[in-house]
């Protein structure tokens, strides 16, 4: 049984003495700590990091959707979130024995650690994910459409897909090595950032018109703030502090190193310059495709991974904004989707421990080869993204008919959604 799996079954199984080895004092401070990067990812990394990168007119809106996520996620978590992941039900849904956190009291633990810890951690994930999204339809869409249709993407599509992988899931029982969220995080929030920019269209002015960041300091402080987060994000996914927490903080940074560097030297080739926008993105992909293998990869693995992330991600950014003319305004698809895919499927290559310098910490349990491995990690990609895909449409749609369309008016556009969502500015000038 894999790290992962290994933790879930300590989640659902209570009862048993193996379960319950009691309160663990050092596992419980790691996590207490890695919930709260994780949080700070969100609040304020992410919201700053796609704050700095759209116009100045739309800055206050991308926090507030930002924040507001945070605080409907964490709601809604709470009511039914949490026990469709992970309390005990069928292959692909959850029950609902924890609504409300039903029996998550002071005393109760997950494994060595406190549920309710174990349920706040899982919470940030479920913040951060819908959270994403955003950065697909990014300066058009109204900000009641943002909640009701991120409301309802957590429960049916980011749960179910968690229990699938996580809570003791058919691709969690297949042997899927995910060790942090490449196909749970990375894959549903690029899938549906993607469905979504196709769905309400691009920015009036799009491709014709670049539309550049308006603050790349603010992009830089909010990227500088998700790499220190990930470290929760990633190392806290141990649900331990040991020797695998320590493995896969040490190849997250590695990895987003890689990922900074090489996206910065694409670009310095291709285009004649380097810039502080393609190094964050490029650290971002890295983060992003190293996340489903930290657990699984070492040192050296991870390096490829990171160059891998920056060369690939890249690419893929350049395919769907200028090949395509599609309008996935921060790039949620090209850096989290096409990096949680080509994470997801290495971690079958670099988790096996028969590479020599490049080797890993060994595949699932019951699985011999890369070929199996890969095969499995194949079809968790393909399996995530097209659930992902069409319930995101279906979504949209129910939403556009409940509230009378996705997207504001032009005017409203032009204006800036700061002024027509809010009535407020980001910058007043003095």
């Amino acid at each position: 049984m894999n790290k992962m799996m290994h933790a879930i079954a300590l989640l659902l199984l209570p009862g048993l003495a193996v379960a319950d080895p009691g309160l663990q004092a050092a596992d419980t401070s790691w996590i207490l700590t890695s919930t709260a990067l994780v949080l700070f990812m969100t609040l304020p990394g992410l919201a700053m990091f796609y704050g700095g990168l759209v116009r100045s007119k739309n800055v206050l809106s991308i926090l507030l959707q930002c924040f507001s996520i945070a605080a409907i996620m964490s709601i809604l978590w709470l009511i039914v979130g949490y026990s469709i992941a992970f309390s005990e039900g069928n292959d692909y849904f959850g029950g609902f024995s924890k609504v409300m956190f039903a029996g998550v009291q002071e005393e109760t633990l997950s494994g060595g650690l406190p549920e309710s810890l174990f349920a706040l951690f899982q919470m940030t994930f479920a913040i951060i994910t819908p959270a994403l999204i955003i950065g697909g339809f990014a300066e058009r869409i109204k900000f009641s459409a943002v909640l009701l249709f991120s409301a309802l993407w957590l429960l049916v599509v980011y749960a179910p897909v968690t229990h699938w992988v996580w809570g003791g899931g058919w691709l969690g029982n297949m042997g899927l090595l995910d060790f942090a969220g490449g196909t749970v995080v990375h894959i549903t929030a690029g899938v549906a950032a993607l469905v979504a920019a196709l769905v309400i269209g691009p920015r009036r002015g799009f491709p014709e018109t670049q539309m550049m960041p308006h603050n790349m300091t603010m992009t830089i402080a909010g990227a500088g703030m998700l790499w220190v987060g990930w470290f929760g994000f990633n190392g806290g996914s141990a649900l331990a502090a040991n020797g695998d927490a320590a493995m896969a903080m040490l190849v997250t940074h590695l990895s987003a190193a890689a990922g900074a560097m090489t996206w910065m030297t694409y670009e310095w080739i291709k285009f004649g310059k380097p810039t502080a926008l393609g190094a964050v993105t490029g650290m971002v992909a890295g983060l992003g495709t190293i996340t489903p293998a930290s657990g699984f990869v070492g040192p050296a693995g991870a390096l490829v991974i990171g160059v891998s992330a920056g060369i690939v991600c890249f690419n893929a950014t350049q395919l769907i904004k200028r090949g395509w003319k599609i309008d996935d305004s921060l790039d949620v698809f090209p850096v989290h989707g096409v990096g949680g895919i080509l994470g997801t499927l290495l971690a079958g290559v670099f988790a096996s421990t028969e590479l020599g310098l490049f080797s890993g910490q060994g595949f699932a349990d019951g699985i011999n080869s890369i070929s199996e491995q890969l095969g499995v990690q194949a079809i968790g990609v393909v399996a995530v993204a097209a659930f992902t895909a069409v319930a995101t449409l279906v979504l949209l749609k129910i939403v556009d008919v409940l509230l009378g369309g996705l997207r504001v008016t032009a005017e409203e556009e032009t204006q800036g959604l700061d002024i027509s969502d809010h009535e407020e500015r980001g910058y007043v000038n003095i």
